[in-house]
């Protein structure tokens, strides 16, 4: 190998390199608001919150470190985190220079039932709780943004994509938890024109005991 080569070689090996982490905003729908699911945190002696997450380890997935950050500190199970953005600012982390590959799962609020009933876990809605968002601690509040924008994006013009619905579900439900998404209101005229034709009918109706019975859906292929 020629010496310069040699010498680049050598200074690429030594030139300081980030740590690798994880962190995922589990979402979902609770009180009529987004929340995200938070794990507590230590700060000097004092209780904190903060998204599930953990450092990559040796010979470890992305992926693998997902599911064991949110099994081990969230005792959340059975998901499929998607990846939703790099945050590399190298002052994201008061620990060091830390490069977080974040991710994000939309999970229904039944399936959190068992992890929430740790004292450790808990839900922070996005619109009544924004002063505690805003004081998560590594960057993570830019995070829970990004992964709110995501989850918009996702429900303007697909059913429910998140599943956070139990089927079979009316309209009027489906609706609701749309416009919970969105933040607003949606024309109930339009929503209907534009969703009806991605669900499937079951041929049953609700049993009236809130509201007229109406006609019972599920999702349609994705």
């Amino acid at each position: 190998m020629p010496k310069d080569q040699s010498e680049s070689s050598s200074s690429l090996l030594n030139y300081p390199r980030p740590s690798v982490a994880v962190d995922t905003a589990v979402l979902t729908v609770a009180g009529g608001s987004i929340c995200v699911l938070l794990v507590s945190r230590q700060v000097q002696g004092s209780p904190g919150w903060a998204l599930p997450g953990t450092f990559l380890h040796e010979r470890e997935t992305l992926a693998q470190a997902v599911l064991r950050s949110l099994r081990e500190k969230a005792g959340v199970e059975g998901r499929v985190p998607q990846q939703l953005h790099v945050f590399d600012n190298p002052q994201r982390d008061d620990r060091g220079w830390v490069l977080s590959v974040a991710h994000v799962d939309a999970v229904p609020l039944r399936a959190l039932e068992p992890a929430l009933e740790s004292g450790g876990v808990r839900l922070a809605s996005i619109t009544e709780e924004r002063e505690l968002l805003a004081e998560l601690p590594y960057g993570h509040a830019e995070m829970v943004d990004k992964a709110v924008q995501w989850l918009r994006t996702a429900y303007l013009n697909t059913p429910d994509p998140g599943g956070l619905l139990e089927e079979p579900f009316t309209l009027k439900e489906l609706r609701a938890v749309h416009e919970t998404v969105a933040g607003e209101p949606l024309m109930r005229d339009t929503f209907r024109r534009q969703m009806e034709p991605k669900l499937i009918g079951t041929g049953l109706m609700s049993d009236g005991t809130r509201g007229r019975p109406s006609r019972l859906w599920r999702r349609g292929e994705p």
